[in-house]
C-alpha cells in the first residue's frame, strides 16, 4: 500500500502545482492519473497549444508549462501511479481515506484532492453523415503538433478558444485556414476574435460566420468539405481542403469519481469556495476545472489559487495539534524533502496559524 500525507487525483496543472504548495509546507504527496505522463490535457490533447492567461508568460505552450510545472516541484519528489484510474474511496475509523484504483492499486492519506480536470471526457462531434469515414484521414478532433498541418488547407469549426486560439497559431503554419462558425459572435476571449478578425482583414484566415460545415467529400481521405450559410442569399460554399478539425468542446464525465458520495451539480463537484474547497466529504477537497461555486472561473489560474488556498486547510487536518509559521518563498527558498534548497532574496514573514 502506498502511504502518503495528500493524494492527488489527477496531475494535470492543478494537481502539479498543489504538489508545490503542499511541499512548502512539508506535506508528501501522491499522484494518480489515468494517463501515461503527467500534465493532464495539456500533455495528452494539446502540448502545442499557446495558453496566453498563465502569470509572467505572455504566451507559453502547454506542453511547455507542463514541463515548467514539473521542474518547479522536483525537490518535493511527489509519487505518481499513473496509467491507473482511482476506482473507489473508504474512509477509515481514524478518518483518513483508502483509495483503490483500477489495476488494484492501494492508496492510504489523510487527505484526498481531487484534481482531475474535466474527468474523461470525449470531444464533441458536429452530426455529419460520413463523419466517422474521415476519422484519422483529414478528421480529428484534437491537434497534438501543429507541424502536421503544415502548408496544409485546414477547415476549422467552432467558436470558442481553441478554434480561435488554433486559428491565429495556424495561420503561419497551414498554406490557408479557415474558421467556420454558426454565429456571427463568438465565445471567446476577446483579444483572441479581435485577432481572428484582423487576420481575416489581412486575408491570412478565411472567416465564415452565421455558417456551418454540412457535408464532406473524399474518396479514402478527405478532399473537400461543404459550408451552408443561414442566410438564404448565399449559396453553399465548397471549399478544397486537407483537414477539418471540429471544435466543439469536450463532453467531461466524472467516471467513478461520481460514485463517491460526493455532492455533483451539472457534472461538476460543488465545493465550499468561502474557506477550504472542500467537498461535502471532510477530508476530500476539488480543485480545478472539476468543481463548481458561485462565480467560478475554469482557469488553470483559479485551479492554482485554490490549490493554495486548499494546502493551508489540509495541513490542519494532517497536523491538527501543530501551529506553523509559512514563510515566503522569498525567505527561506524551496527547500525539498531531500534537503536542497534554493537561497533567499528577501526577508519578508507572514505567519499563518
Amino acid at each position: 500500500m502506498i502511504k502518503t500525507d495528500i493524494l492527488i487525483i489527477g496531475a494535470g496543472p492543478t494537481g502539479l502545482f498543489t504538489v508545490f504548495e503542499a511541499g512548502l509546507l512539508k506535506l508528501k504527496c501522491h499522484l494518480i492519473d489515468a494517463l501515461p505522463q503527467p500534465g493532464g490535457q495539456c500533455s495528452e490533447i494539446y502540448p502545442k497549444k499557446p495558453i496566453y492567461d498563465i502569470p509572467a508568460y505572455p504566451e507559453i505552450l502547454a506542453g511547455d508549462l507542463v514541463d515548467r510545472l514539473l521542474e518547479q516541484i522536483k525537490p518535493f519528489e511527489a509519487g505518481y501511479t499513473l496509467g491507473e484510474r482511482a476506482e473507489t474511496l473508504k474512509k477509515q475509523d481514524d478518518g483518513s481515506f483508502i483509495v483503490t484504483t483500477n489495476k488494484g492499486t492501494e492508496h492510504h492519506a489523510k487527505v484526498v484532492v481531487i484534481a482531475g480536470g474535466l474527468g474523461s471526457f470525449e470531444p464533441r462531434k458536429p452530426q455529419l453523415e460520413n463523419l466517422s469515414k474521415f476519422e484519422d484521414k483529414g478528421v480529428s478532433y484534437i491537434i497534438k503538433d501543429p507541424e502536421v498541418y503544415r502548408n496544409k488547407k485546414v477547415v476549422l469549426a467552432g467558436g470558442g478558444d481553441s478554434a480561435l486560439d488554433w486559428a491565429i497559431f495556424l495561420a503561419d503554419v497551414a498554406a490557408e485556414v479557415s474558421l467556420v462558425h454558426r454565429r456571427n459572435e463568438f465565445r471567446g476571449a476577446l483579444d483572441s476574435v479581435e485577432k481572428a478578425r484582423e487576420l481575416a482583414q489581412l486575408g491570412k484566415i478565411k472567416l465564415y460566420t452565421k455558417a456551418e460545415v454540412k457535408e464532406l467529400h473524399g474518396q479514402n481521405e478527405l478532399q473537400a468539405v461543404v459550408i451552408e450559410h443561414s442566410e438564404e442569399e448565399k449559396q453553399p460554399t465548397y471549399l478544397e481542403v486537407d483537414n477539418f478539425i471540429p471544435l466543439f468542446g469536450l463532453s467531461p464525465k466524472l467516471g467513478p469519481l461520481g460514485n463517491w458520495g460526493l455532492e455533483i451539480e451539472k457534472n461538476a463537484i460543488k465545493v465550499n469556495n468561502a474557506k477550504d474547497y472542500q467537498t461535502n466529504i471532510p477530508g476530500v477537497f476539488a480543485i480545478g476545472d472539476v468543481n463548481t461555486y458561485e462565480g467560478k472561473l475554469k482557469l488553470i489560474l483559479s485551479g492554482f489559487h485554490e490549490a493554495a488556498v486548499m494546502c493551508q486547510y489540509a495541513y490542519q487536518i494532517i497536523n491538527p495539534d501543530k501551529r506553523f509559521v509559512m514563510k515566503y518563498t522569498t525567505v527561506g527558498g524551496v527547500e525539498g524533502f531531500d534537503g536542497s534548497k534554493k537561497e533567499a532574496k528577501k526577508e519578508v514573514v507572514q505567519s499563518i496559524i
